[in-house]
C-alpha cells in the first residue's frame, strides 16, 4: 500500500515522502496516528506543501535542539552495580535508568524510547545515542562499575593494549 508522510516516521521517512508500506502496518499503525493517508491523487496534490512545512518545522526543531544536543553530548554518567567476577552485572541498567540520570544530571527530559541502546548487562564504559529528532542524535558516556569499587579506579585504568602482529 502506498501512503504519503504526513510527519516524520523514524526509520521510514520524511514527511511529505510517498512510501510503501505494509497493508497492516498502514491501517493500524500509521493511519491511526495521523502520521501518513494513503496516497490518492487529492494526497499526491498536497504532498509538496506538507513536506515544505515539515522542512521548516524541521529546521525549527534541529535549531532548538542543538543546545541540548551539546549539553547531552559532554555528560557522562556513572552506575554502579553488583557485578559477578566475569564482570556480568546481576540485573541490568535499563533505558529508564539511564533518562531518570540524564533529567537528575542535566535536567533535560528524555523519552527512554530515545535511548538507542539495550540495556546495559556487563561492566565497562559505553557510548550511548539519543535520538532528540531525526537528524540529531548526540552520543554521551556511560559508565558502569562494580559497586564498592573506587569510579576514579576504574577510570585511570589503561586499557588493554592490542598487539599488532609484523607482517611479512
Amino acid at each position: 500500500m502506498k501512503v504519503l508522510l504526513l510527519k516524520d516516521v523514524y526509520k521510514l521517512g520524511h514527511a511529505g515522502d510517498v512510501k510503501k508500506v505494509a497493508d497492516g502496518y498502514a491501517r493500524n499503525y500509521l493511519i491511526p496516528r495521523a502520521l501518513a493517508a494513503l496516497a490518492t491523487a487529492s494526497s499526491l496534490a498536497r504532498a509538496e506543501k506538507v513536506r515544505d512545512a515539515a522542512t521548516k518545522l524541521r529546521d525549527k526543531m534541529n535549531t532548538e535542539m542543538g543546545a541540548v544536543a551539546e549539553k547531552l553530548g559532554a555528560l557522562t554518567l556513572h552506575f554502579t552495580a553488583k557485578a559477578g567476577e566475569t564482570g556480568k552485572l546481576y540485573g541490568s541498567i535499563t533505558t529508564q535508568m539511564i533518562t531518570d540520570a540524564i533529567k537528575r544530571e542535566s535536567g533535560v527530559e528524555v523519552d527512554r524510547r530515545n535511548i538507542g541502546h539495550q540495556p546495559l548487562r556487563e561492566l565497562g564504559t559505553y557510548k550511548v545515542q539519543v535520538r532528540l529528532t531525526a537528524d540529531i542524535t548526540p552520543s554521551m558516556k556511560v559508565i558502569v562499575h562494580r559497586e564498592g569499587s573506587e569510579v576514579e579506579a576504574e577510570e585511570a585504568k589503561p586499557a588493554p593494549a592490542l598487539e599488532a602482529t609484523p607482517q611479512t
